[in-house]
Order: structure tokens, then C-alpha cells, then sequence
């Protein structure tokens, strides 16, 4: 990309993330092919919130349309929702995530972050996992993104299969088929 004005530049880093608001300041200044703190500055000018707020704020967008857990009860964080159809998450993994010798991340929390999700996606008042097959694909390490997305496969009366694939960029590192029962309260 050849270089662009303060201002066209600032104008079209205000367009990407509107498009990509997860995009890192690093990801960000190799596109734009600036300096890391060139985009800080930019941001800064702009009032664009650094990537963990922007997170946060659509985050918290979505947090108040899933019906079958509390906010508290998500683990990572849901940034796209569409009830019933399709869900995104992410869940940076940290010390606490991982084996203190080898800073693998233990497999309890890619599973819970894949499960969360395949019941936040469900539109009813309960949902819990009747049954779930998962592969691990790879090992996750201390430091990296895992992005979780949910497909609802398919329903029934009672019943919903959700697909849940978790990528480290676009590497698949987990894969969850999960059987979930629902019950709409308003029913009962």
C-alpha cells in the first residue's frame, strides 16, 4: 500500500474498523504500513477505543440478547450473536488458561469456551448440552486468540446440533459437534 495522508489514512483506518473492529494496532500498521505508534496516535485523534475496549463494548452488545446463560457464565468473549442461526467468541489465553510448565493451555477451557457458546447461541430460556463429540487439533499456547464459531445445524422439538470450530488465525485447533436441549420457559 503505498502512503496515504495523515488524513486519508486516519479516514480509512476509521472505515477498517468498522469492518474488522478486531483488528490489532500491529495488524493494523502493517497494513497501513506505518508504525505501531503511528496508528496509536491515530486512534488517539480519532477517539477509537484501543482493540481490548472494542471488545469489550461489543461484547457487552451481545451479552444482553443471550436468553440460556448469564453474562457471568460465558466463558470468552461473545462478539457476534445471532440467536438461533450463528455466534462468535473469543478467548485470549493467559497464565491462568495454561499447564505452568509447558504454558499449554488445558484442555477444560477450549472445551468450555466451544460449549458456552453452542448453548449462548440457543434462543430459549434453557438450554443445556445433552451431548457433545470434540477434537482437539492441536495444542493453544499462552498468548494466542482463540475464535470460536457456532453454526446451528439443525432443529427439532426439543433440540438443537450445534457445530462450534475455534481457529488460532485461520488454523483449526478445535472442533465440537454439541447436542443441546432447549426448553422455552414461557412453554412451561
Amino acid at each position: 500500500m503505498a502512503k496515504l495522508s495523515k488524513s486519508d489514512r486516519q479516514n480509512q483506518l476509521v472505515e477498517t474498523l468498522k469492518q474488522n473492529p478486531f483488528m490489532t494496532d500491529e495488524e493494523l500498521a502493517h497494513q497501513f504500513n506505518v508504525s505501531v505508534q503511528t496508528i496509536r496516535l491515530d486512534r488517539l485523534e480519532k477517539s477509537i477505543p484501543e482493540l481490548r475496549e472494542r471488545i469489550k463494548y461489543v461484547a457487552e452488545q451481545n451479552y444482553d440478547e443471550v436468553k440460556s446463560l448469564m453474562a457471568d457464565e460465558v466463558i470468552g468473549e461473545i462478539i457476534d450473536l445471532q440467536l438461533d442461526d450463528s455466534a462468535i467468541s473469543i478467548l485470549d489465553i493467559r497464565d491462568e488458561h495454561v499447564f505452568t510448565r509447558n504454558k499449554i493451555a488445558r484442555g477444560h477451557h477450549l472445551f468450555a469456551q466451544a460449549n458456552s457458546l453452542a448453548v449462548a447461541v440457543i434462543n430459549d430460556e434453557l438450554a443445556l448440552t445433552s451431548s457433545a463429540e470434540i477434537k482437539f487439533l492441536r495444542s493453544v499456547r499462552v498468548g494466542e486468540r482463540v475464535v470460536a464459531k457456532a453454526q446451528v445445524m439443525e432443529r427439532s422439538d426439543d433440540r438443537t446440533k450445534v457445530k462450534i470450530d475455534s481457529f488460532i488465525g485461520n488454523e483449526l485447533v478445535f472442533s465440537g459437534r454439541f447436542n443441546i436441549y432447549r426448553k422455552d420457559s414461557q412453554t412451561t
